[in-house]
């Protein structure tokens, strides 16, 4: 965005007194006082970080415009002025191809031939799905996602299993969910990589993830979770908060914020829909609005300037950052710490927040007409006749009878998955 100033006399005087003092050394006729305008190229919100000098244009026909445009044509201490570095993005597309990586080796692992009755894309062999009625996201049986390492609170808590909180958002529940969120990511991720840089990206990323599984932990209880979404809405939130504390540098600033609010309340409500794990997404994000505080600060444009002009103000030299970025780092980075104690020693203990907030689910789950957030795991009692085996589901009471050749525990449960479903 290009706008034009206007200086009246005396600030034309000041200005050629700061940054030429070699050139003015008596008084200009008042009949020759030339009109100095002076372009500013405004940096916009998501374009490039590079500030070009001050443009300064004379409109006179007199003497001293004739000096003042001699000056323009003289070597300047003005040049050039890269406000922020430019990185080369390349943990984002690392993580993409990790996360790749990991769902064909849980595919492998898997091996639904071998462990279910029946599967999806049978010409896969070891690496086709599971059937859709107990996993429609084209993936892998819950008893493999939790073997890989897959979030069960009951191994976290019982068996002292915390890297689960980790481990869980690298792995991805099927082929659908892998998708969305990698193409989330390498939408959101780049850019910021770009800005940001690998370091300050990476730790938003993890530590966002970390944040999801642990709210997650303490809301949904009953279940396993797995995905990189909460680690995504990291990112989001990290996007916002850049965008609030960095705020006087944006030109475009409102409309960037209003597309951000829009993108971020339609996806967090895409998350009240059935088998979607929205506390992660709310975790993800509350903890990358946060750590967006502390990671994502950025010096001011006069601070930048004075490594690159030689020009001394009256009032001293500018502050690096402004006295609202240094507020909003300070207080985040004490929510985020108390935040995540509080967080692991609730959990570590036992806590179901469910208990303390009546209303709570309905932020992950709004059931319709058309579905039902019942979620809890199926249970069957078996019996055996030979190679007969008869299902029947614990809470329904609805039954099956299978032969099986060669049963085991496995296949046994994606059968009772399939049944009582």
């Amino acid at each position: 965005m290009e706008f034009t100033l206007t200086l009246n006399w005396s600030e034309i005087r000041e200005f050629i007194a700061r940054n030429l003092p070699n050139y003015f050394s008596g008084e200009m006729e008042e009949a020759h006082r030339p009109e100095i305008q002076i372009k500013v190229n405004s940096r916009r919100f998501g374009g490039g970080n590079i500030i070009h000098p001050v443009e300064i244009e004379a409109s006179s026909s007199s003497s001293a415009a004739a000096r003042v445009n001699q000056i323009s044509q003289t070597p300047s201490p003005l040049r050039e002025i890269k406000h922020f570095k430019k990185w080369f993005p390349w943990l984002i597309p690392t993580f993409v191809v990790v996360d790749t990586l990991l769902f064909i080796i849980t595919m492998y692992v898997n091996n639904c031939p071998h462990n279910s009755v029946s599967c999806i894309a049978t010409f896969l062999n070891r690496l086709s799905f599971q059937p859709f009625k107990e996993n429609p996201l084209l993936g892998p049986s819950s008893s493999t996602l939790e073997k890989m390492g897959a979030l069960d609170v009951s191994k976290v808590v019982d068996d002292h299993q915390g890297w689960r909180l980790i481990t869980c958002i690298w792995l991805h529940g099927g082929l659908f969910h892998l998708l969305a969120n990698m193409l989330s990511l390498l939408v959101i991720g780049i850019r910021l990589e770009q800005e940001f840089g690998f370091i300050r990206i990476g730790l938003l990323y993890v530590i966002s993830g970390f944040g999801g599984s642990l709210l997650s932990a303490l809301f949904l209880q009953s279940n396993i979770s797995v995905g990189a979404s909460g680690a995504v809405f990291g990112l989001l939130g990290g996007m916002l908060s850049e965008l609030i504390t960095n705020w006087t540098i944006y030109a475009n600033k409102l409309s960037a914020l209003l597309t951000l609010v829009i993108i971020i309340v339609v996806n967090l409500a895409v998350g009240i829909l059935p088998h979607v794990d929205n506390f992660a997404h709310l975790g993800g994000f509350s903890s990358g609005v946060l750590l967006g505080f502390v990671f994502l600060m950025r010096p001011q444009f006069g601070w930048v300037s004075q490594r690159y002009m030689r020009t001394y103000s009256r009032s001293g030299p500018k502050p690096k950052y402004k006295i609202y970025q240094r507020a909003l780092w300070l207080l985040a980075l004490v929510l985020l710490v108390a935040g995540m104690i509080a967080g692991l020693v609730s959990l570590l203990r036992g806590v179901n927040l469910n208990d303390h907030c009546s209303w709570c689910h309905y932020m992950s789950c709004v059931p319709t007409s058309r579905w039902s957030c019942d979620t809890d795991p199926v249970s069957c009692v078996s019996e055996q006749t030979g190679n007969q085996y008869t299902l029947t589901c614990s809470d329904s009471g609805k039954n099956g009878t299978y032969l099986l050749d060669n049963a085991n525990p496995s296949k046994i449960r994606g059968l009772c998955s399939q049944l009582c479903r």
